[in-house]
């Protein structure tokens, strides 16, 4: 990353801001860590998004050379061969990439964050050097197994259980879910060791994949982001070794909790690259397309739906910003970090639904990519917390400000 970074200064680069007026206040390294992100997405991303979408195909060859890039393992510091960097440079990273296709960018998201996130937080040395540095350069990826298929947002009411027997876990549960599970040699899972102590007696365990005992469910066929897998992990009796847990004891649902709010900025990232494509898809069109004699953008009623659209993204562009920044100076961003998921998730539906009826019919059609960002849009509200558990959050962090 450190050499990217040298040769695009040698070029001399002019840096070019698509929308965000204060993007001079981002540091030299954020810019061009955009910009090259953003050139690999107008690249290697979106001519090929289309393809993957259909054809339900992993982008492996691109996460790989994601992963030469260091956007596989941001945050993770060189020594572990990550980049070394913060989780704004994350969050612009997942934006951009998300931009070029929405699939790979949740595919980004799940190894940075929840695979990589927790372990980096509250691993030992040696588990960092065995879970981690594997994991950074594409050529691996890791899931994170915590939804069940009684339990989605009832994070604490984890049926999977792990009983200890002599020096090895015992595991047996299924996870629901689970993103990039058909892919991943790794993944974390949360079990139930003290079912007394309810959330309390929940922990972390670090499972290698394939692994005797654990088998996936089929892959799920989803409205969106196809070209990431989706499944369940099945657990029966599957023994692992004492040292595979992930912190202490009945720490594993507050491990859950601090990683679903770094998460969800990546996924709030996300929905801003789906809304941004779908803003750019209609904007272009409205130049293009002509009707009574002149280009549609010169109709008052697309330009209102252009500039709902673009209030939207750069609103949630601050948040999710804000929330980043947040993090990075080690403050509280519980409440920002919800902000930003909610509003950047809807804000993706809201734009993806405007750029198709800005395209009228050919929205509608897989010939353009509208169609496909609506759908892609759509799991922002769901996963990482639903926009009615990203509210109940907001309202939570509030009313205690004002106790």
């Amino acid at each position: 990353m450190a050499a990217l970074f040298k040769a695009r200064r040698a070029l001399g680069l002019c840096l070019s801001c698509r929308s965000f007026s204060a993007l001079a206040e981002l540091s030299e390294t954020h810019q061009l860590l955009r910009q090259t992100c953003r050139d690999f997405a107008d690249r290697e991303l979106t001519p090929i998004a289309g393809k993957l979408d259909k054809e339900h195909a992993f982008p492996k060859k691109q996460i790989q050379d994601l992963g030469a890039l260091g956007v596989m393992a941001i945050e993770v510091p060189e020594e572990l061969g990550g980049a070394g960097m913060d989780y704004l440079a994350y969050s612009l990273a997942m934006e951009e990439i998300s931009r070029g296709c929405a699939s790979t960018g949740v595919v980004v998201s799940v190894n940075n964050s929840l695979y990589i996130g927790p372990i980096l937080k509250n691993g030992t040395e040696e588990q960092k050097q065995q879970w981690i540095t594997p994991f950074t350069t594409g050529e691996k990826v890791g899931c994170f197994g915590l939804s069940e298929p009684g339990n989605g947002s009832d994070a604490g009411a984890a049926s999977t259980v792990a009983l200890q027997d002599g020096e090895d876990w015992v595991l047996n549960g299924t996870k629901a879910w689970i993103t990039n599970s058909w892919e991943a040699s790794a993944t974390i899972v949360f079990a139930t060791t003290d079912k007394k102590l309810k959330h309390k007696g929940i922990s972390a365990f670090l499972i290698p994949m394939p692994h005797p005992g654990l088998s996936l469910g089929k892959k799920e066929d989803k409205l969106g982001i196809k070209a990431s897998s989706t499944a369940n992990i099945i657990m029966e009796d599957c023994r692992i070794p004492l040292g595979n847990m992930l912190g202490p004891r009945g720490a594993g649902f507050k491990i859950a909790m601090q990683t679903l709010d770094s998460g969800r900025i990546g996924i709030a990232s996300q929905a801003l690259g789906i809304a941004q494509a779908s803003l750019d898809c209609a904007a272009d069109y409205a130049l293009k397309r002509v009707a009574f004699g002149a280009p549609i953008g010169k109709l008052q009623a697309i330009q209102f739906k252009l500039a709902d659209m673009g209030v939207a993204v750069e609103s949630a562009r601050l948040l999710t910003w804000k929330a980043a920044l947040l993090r990075d100076s080690k403050q509280p961003f519980t409440k920002e970090a919800a902000m930003a998921k909610l509003a950047a998730s809807e804000a993706a539906t809201f734009c993806a639904h405007q750029a198709i009826q800005v395209l009228g019919g050919m929205g509608y059609v897989t010939d353009m990519p509208a169609e496909r960002h609506y759908r892609d849009a759509r799991i922002t509200e769901i996963y990482e917390g639903t926009s009615e558990i990203q509210r109940l959050v907001i309202a939570g962090q509030i009313l205690k400000e004002y106790q």
